[in-house]
């Protein structure tokens, strides 16, 4: 599984029709949700705002798309169709049309569509997806130095601190490292 590295962005005109896409890695379906929501802040007079999105959950991935009132089939399926081709997980790719007069057809929205979702994605970059947990750990003072080296030699993100009689961490964690560091502590 892979997600993407940073923002992607491409801007697309066919047939007078402007196509703005937008990539962007979310960690979850809040963080998902506030950038749609943007994006349609963003283009309020565009026509349609087709996406897609697939997320990891502890239920599995979840999948979804939306063609936003275009011919069904022709704006958000050929997004996911990328996304899940390429085994993209805490992605979504949105996709706007500034309709410009002529009618694209079927077959030329799917490529106008997936063609400037794809150059979104391009731009985004990939990179490997490495699942994150969050971990309550609590230590004693003297061991507070050594548990934020660990966290920060896995990468991990110290979240909150509560300091009474013991140090209490929440921590944001790789699946495997919370695992051993669980252990170590």
């Amino acid at each position: 599984m892979q997600t993407f590295s940073q923002l992607g962005q491409a801007d697309h005109t066919i047939n007078k029709s402007r196509f703005i896409a937008r990539a962007k890695r979310c960690e979850d379906e809040r963080e998902l949700a506030l950038f749609l929501r943007q994006f349609a802040i963003d283009h309020q007079t565009a026509g349609h705002l087709a996406y897609a999105f697939r997320m990891k959950t502890a239920e599995g991935i979840v999948a979804r798309f939306s063609d936003a009132g275009e011919p069904a089939g022709t704006a958000g399926k050929p997004i996911m169709q990328m996304l899940d081709g390429q085994n993209y997980v805490n992605c979504c790719v949105a996709v706007v049309r500034y309709y410009g007069g002529i009618n694209l057809g079927t077959g030329g929205l799917v490529r106008a569509y997936g063609g400037t979702a794809k150059q979104a994605m391009d731009q985004a970059g990939s990179m490997p997806f490495v699942e994150m947990v969050h971990l309550k750990i609590s230590t004693n003072y003297k061991r507070v130095d050594e548990l934020t080296r660990e966290v920060q030699k896995c990468h991990g993100e110290i979240l909150d601190k509560k300091f009474d009689e013991a140090v209490h961490f929440l921590l944001k964690l790789p699946l495997d490292a919370a695992k051993q560091l669980q252990a170590k502590f």
